[in-house]
């Protein structure tokens, strides 16, 4: 029998006016937005639905947003057939809280705070992050290891086959792209973001944000839990602590999570939030899997399909 797994995207995937069709059309939808903008004491709904655009993409409003708005969506499709969940960054914490590692309200707090840690450390060391497509993951830790001279410069996302993402400092990430150009990457680009995410240069954030993990109770997730930090599953609560932790400064290893889920049996994907960005990246790890999206309530008619 064929398995599924949820998927919940991360940041960049956001739009002003995701989660609209939810707060107008479903009273059970409605109240997770409701219970956001009480525990936050702002209308976070507000810059979902209707922006400004600049204001939605502040880290600070950008990651509660996609954390509630992807968990609004599961009420409509919480089944047994779910064998397990992943996140990217901060989807993350999503696939934590629908896995039952902790609840909607400390996970929203949580995601807050991490949100806030992260935009103080771009303020206090700027960088930047860039795309490199093309070119395999060997090539490119050789290129950040060389460019690290000039500043600061890691891997911070293994997406899929060729497509990375370096973060850090911002001469050495654009020394890094240089370096990449020249050894034949297709395509080098330097990503519209506030700062170096996943990169040593968010060290800053990482005792506040573990000392949090400590006052909130986190129990035994009830599905495996694919994690960046190695792309392995996990269940227990010090297991979560320390990937959430380290999380911060270290790599999204999400090519290695896909390609552990279909190891493990799972053939069929489904993207819970806003976008299709991790849709496009599975099927560039392995095109013969089943991939979907539900970002909006007509979507949900696909739940029945992935069942089957």
């Amino acid at each position: 029998m064929s398995r599924a797994a949820f998927v919940f995207p991360g940041q960049g995937s956001q739009y002003v006016g995701m989660g609209r069709d939810i707060w107008e059309q479903s009273s059970e939808g409605k109240k997770f937005f409701e219970r956001a903008d009480e525990l936050l004491g702002f209308q976070l709904s507000k810059v979902c639905f209707e922006g400004p655009e600049d204001e939605l993409k502040q880290t600070r409003n950008t990651q509660p947003a996609l954390f509630v708005h992807s968990l609004a969506l599961t009420q409509f499709i919480k089944d047994e057939f779910v064998y397990a969940v992943a996140g990217h960054s901060l989807g993350e914490y999503t696939a934590l809280v629908y896995a039952g590692a902790f609840s909607f309200e400390d996970g929203l707090r949580l995601v807050r705070l991490r949100a806030e840690l992260m935009q103080r450390a771009c303020l206090e060391q700027p960088g930047t992050m860039a795309a490199i497509i093309g070119l395999d993951a060997k090539v490119v830790g050789e290129i950040c290891c060389k460019a690290w001279t000039t500043g600061i410069v890691q891997a911070a996302n293994f997406n899929s086959p060729g497509q990375i993402v370096i973060s850090g400092a911002v001469a050495g990430v654009r020394k890094a792209m240089e370096m990449a150009k020249e050894r034949g990457a297709r395509m080098v680009k330097e990503l519209s973001v506030s700062g170096a995410f996943h990169s040593p240069l968010m060290e800053s954030t990482r005792a506040e944000l573990s000392k949090a993990l400590e006052q909130i109770e986190i129990r035994e997730a009830g599905i495996p839990v694919y994690v960046n930090i190695s792309g392995l599953p996990i269940t227990r609560p010090g297991e979560i602590r320390e990937a959430l932790t380290r999380q911060l400064t270290n790599p999204v290893r999400w090519e290695d999570s896909i390609r552990n889920m279909i190891a493990d049996g799972i053939t069929r994907f489904v993207e819970i939030g806003a976008g299709k960005v991790l849709q496009g990246l599975i099927r560039r790890v392995d095109a013969a899997v089943d991939v979907a999206g539900i970002e909006r309530l007509e979507d949900l008619n696909i739940v029945q399909r992935v069942k089957e």
